[in-house]
């Protein structure tokens, strides 16, 4: 087994930002070493600079925010300042005469299959995902064996605070999936993840805990490369196949080979009452699917901006899963949480196939914890949101 120590470059700048009055303009904290651009105020408004002096036009797109074009100046540089953007991460690229790349003065980072740049935009009293004075865990690499896809696997474990040290400890596991388009990197990089179980564990409000994340997209072996899911993405019901295909396979790995390498590889709880899932977007559907499928191996369930099915449809608690919710008394002596969240400005499909879950499992008398993030979209800043009020109810 290889291990590699993983560490995130990133440190919330709330406190350098709170200092600014609006109009003072600092690099963002996302910058790549000595970069000025892109820079940011107090106010969320985003100040960008490309040198590109043969151009003719230019243009910055962020994904969840406006478009706007650059306006070149007499020194061959383009800028621009953009509209106060709402708190949390910010992804963006430059399209130059036509064609679109990352910022050359960001970090980029992996999201919507792609990399690309972006901004931390602080929000004001919210530090439980900034880096803090208190102990701190290690995020390490591992690659595992598996036999349903025939190659080698990536995934990144979060070590809590004292687990080199205190060697005769077993810790509980939490396996936690991202979205897609996404990788394995992005709950450290983009979502903070590690800082945030630091700081809970830190305030005794969480248990110590191991985190996995592992890559989601999955391929049995000996499947052509070309049945990724963006093959399909012309034929809904190819998408459907191409997605199931990879879910059911994702499943074989996790349970095949992952969660037996994670626990004879570190000093996990091998047991059910100590095995918690989770995940964004897609990740949660996979969570979904998984968990309910093989509740001899999960007890805690988390859906962070999805829980759906394939085709987007909310689930049934009267047909889905075998009836695993027929018996909600025998459910929950089964399942000690499940969690279900969503931002209240996510589209509305989302909105409601999330909404129409929990007034299904209400009505079917399922207990279950529904959270609202208020105010955000399908982004980062409403899955840290979930992620610090889904741990705190973890392993009791």
């Amino acid at each position: 087994m290889k291990q590699v120590v993983f560490a995130s470059a990133m440190l919330l700048g709330a406190a350098i930002c709170s200092a600014q009055g609006p109009g003072d303009f600092t690099p963002a904290e996302t910058n790549v070493w000595g970069a000025e651009y892109p820079r940011l105020d107090a106010t969320g408004r985003v100040e960008i600079r490309i040198k590109a002096p043969d151009a003719a036009k230019a243009r910055v797109n962020f994904w969840s925010g406006p478009k706007v074009d650059l306006q070149k100046q007499a020194d061959g540089t383009w800028t621009v300042v953009t509209p106060p953007l709402v708190p949390g991460l910010h992804y963006y690229t430059v399209v130059v005469d036509g064609a679109e790349f990352a910022d050359p003065g960001s970090q980029a980072f992996f999201g919507g299959g792609r990399h690309a740049s972006a901004v931390e935009v602080p929000e004001p009293g919210a530090d439980y995902y900034g880096i803090k004075d208190v102990p701190h865990g290690q995020v390490r690499e591992v690659w595992y064996a598996s036999k349903p896809t025939g190659g080698w696997r990536h995934a990144l474990v979060y070590l809590p605070p004292g687990y080199d040290t205190s060697t005769r400890t077993r810790y509980p596991v939490l396996y936690l999936q991202h979205g897609g388009g996404e990788d394995e990197t992005g709950w450290i990089r983009q979502g903070r993840a590690n800082f945030i179980l630091d700081n809970l564990i830190a305030a005794g409000k969480a248990k110590p805990t191991i985190v996995v994340m592992a890559y989601g997209y999955a391929r049995r072996a000996g499947a052509p490369a070309a049945s990724g899911p963006s093959t399909a993405a012309a034929d809904p019901e190819a998408r459907r196949r191409v997605m199931q295909e990879m879910a059911s396979t994702f499943q074989a790995d996790m349970t095949e080979a992952l969660i037996p390498f994670v626990d004879a590889t570190f000093r996990t709880i091998a047991d059910r009452e100590h095995r918690a899932m989770a995940g964004l977007s897609m990740g949660g559907f996979q969570t979904f699917q998984i968990t309910l499928n093989r509740l001899d191996l999960f007890s805690h369930i988390g859906g962070f901006s999805g829980a759906g099915g394939l085709n987007g449809r909310a689930l049934d608690p009267k047909v889905d899963f075998n009836g695993v919710f027929a018996d909600p008394k025998a459910f929950a002596k089964k399942v000690r949480l499940l969690w279900l969240g969503i931002g209240t400005a996510e589209p509305e499909r989302m909105r409601e196939g999330i909404r129409s879950l929990h007034k299904a499992l209400t009505d079917a008398g399922v207990d279950h914890v529904y959270y609202e993030s208020p105010g955000t979209d399908h982004e980062w800043q409403t899955w840290r949101r979930d992620l610090h009020d889904f741990v705190p109810r973890l392993f009791h």
